[in-house]
């Protein structure tokens, strides 16, 4: 067992900020042997409920859960800020060509490293991520994950029409590898598959089908894709598949809307498409820097709350600007004010901060696994810094309240504010405390 005293960030079931300004974290081993919270609250409550256990204390830091990304494609880490007219255009000059060097498994490799380091450098602890229609690109990503005992739920993408050579699939063959990597890497250690269609347009409809026959043999897999996120985009689904009524309506009728079903983007919906994602449990990634770079349009935030389905943020790179949760966060207020929704709304930064985390975990179908610090979830937690830079420390040390200093960090944050990103681990076969993953500005928490 190990216990930490600082400031502590968690939210309730309802998605309500709980802030401890002095707090106590013990964390320590589980049935499994992996490190999950044991305990979390005021440190006058929970250090008598711990006698003698020593407490590292780490005076003005907070210690919060680990952000989620609920989508972001990692061989995309070299075409982050690619200008582009919007989205088709991007896709044809630099993500295809880009994605088709994922063939080479030394070059996935490679890639695969610098993606993860970025991602635990802006405190990213669980991502929903696109590989390549690549099988290597796949065991690229897992390999690595699993290395670094990382949540990371990731599948090869599904493309068999309307993409270039290099990037292209056959039908059958991709399901078979789909099938395959599902057996290889599904709930391995932290691991999980997501069933991957790129998006309905490079998909004919044997390959949508065969999708959504694995979806139901292999219930517990995700299914991840793209929809309505461009107006060209809207209009070309509509004349691939004329019968449906709406783009989201094509992958309802090839069965690939259940829990578990991660749709990006989601902002060209009507009430009809939210009811949709309502009824059958799937959940949105709003990914409002692309949203923002490309050109593509503004999530309703407000019709999203009204008709009542889950949905979590996301970085989307690189389409999106910015692995930094920070970045997002501030990018989903901007649509929140000045977006399609309803005037004057604007998004609270704690509950900005809870789509990141607790409430991108319930909208993946991992409540109470990760994005917590709630008894039992795995201990993947951040040592922020609210003074990381002198306008930051300035700003966060007039706050009044936990929404003024959530808003200053959303404002003003960046990596600079994580210090540490501490991943829950298994205990070592012959025993003892596993290490966290250390960021260069801080001393290790073992």
């Amino acid at each position: 067992m190990k216990a930490y005293r600082a400031s502590l960030l968690r939210f309730d079931f309802n998605g309500n900020a709980l802030f401890d300004e002095d707090g106590l974290l013990v964390v320590g081993p589980d049935s499994a042997g992996r490190q999950v919270v044991l305990d979390a609250g005021p440190w006058h409550q929970v250090a008598p409920r711990h006698p003698g256990l020593d407490a590292t204390s780490l005076p003005g830091r907070i210690l919060a859960p680990g952000f989620i990304d609920m989508h972001i494609h990692f061989p995309q880490t070299d075409i982050i800020g690619a200008p582009a007219d919007g989205l088709l255009p991007w896709l044809e000059n630099y993500t295809f060509p880009a994605e088709s060097q994922f063939t080479d498994p030394e070059h996935a490799s490679q890639v695969a490293e610098v993606f993860l380091d970025e991602l635990m450098r802006n405190g990213v602890t669980t991502a929903l991520a696109f590989a390549t229609s690549h099988p290597t690109s796949v065991n690229a990503i897992f390999s690595a994950a699993q290395r670094r005992e990382l949540r990371m739920v990731a599948g090869k993408v599904l493309q068999d029409r309307h993409s270039p050579d290099g990037v292209r699939d056959e039908t059958e063959q991709s399901l078979i590898d789909t099938e395959a990597l599902i057996q290889r890497w599904h709930n391995v250690d932290r691991l999980g598959y997501a069933i991957t269609p790129r998006f309905a347009p490079t998909c004919t409809d044997e390959q949508l089908r065969g999708a959504g026959e694995l979806a139901a043999r292999y219930p517990d897999t995700w299914i991840h894709t793209h929809v309505a996120e461009n107006e060209d985009e809207v209009k070309w689904v509509m004349k691939l598949f004329p019968e449906a009524r709406s783009y989201l309506d094509v992958y309802l009728g090839f069965d690939l809307m259940r829990a578990r079903s991660i749709y990006a983007h989601c902002i060209h919906f009507d009430d009809d498409d939210r009811r949709l994602m309502r009824e059958t449990g799937a959940a949105a990634a709003v990914s409002p820097t692309s949203n923002l770079f490309l050109g593509s349009g503004f999530f309703d935030f407000e019709g999203a709350d009204r008709i009542g389905y889950h949905y979590g943020l996301a970085s989307d790179v690189g389409g999106g600007t910015s692995f930094s949760p920070f970045h997002t966060m501030l990018a989903a207020y901007y649509v929140g004010r000045e977006g399609r929704t309803k005037p004057g709304l604007s998004i609270a930064p704690s509950q900005l901060w809870w789509r990141h985390t607790a409430g991108a975990a319930r909208a993946l179908g991992l409540e109470g696994v990760v994005g917590n610090l709630q008894p039992g979830c795995e201990a993947d937690f951040l040592v922020l810094n609210p003074k990381a830079t002198p306008l930051l420390a300035r700003k966060t040390g007039r706050a009044s309240n936990l929404e003024e200093l959530l808003f200053s960090l959303i404002v003003l944050g960046d990596d600079r504010v994580i210090e540490q990103t501490v991943i829950s681990q298994a205990a070592p076969a012959t025993g003892g405390v596993p290490k966290s993953t250390p960021s260069s500005r801080s001393p290790d928490l073992t």
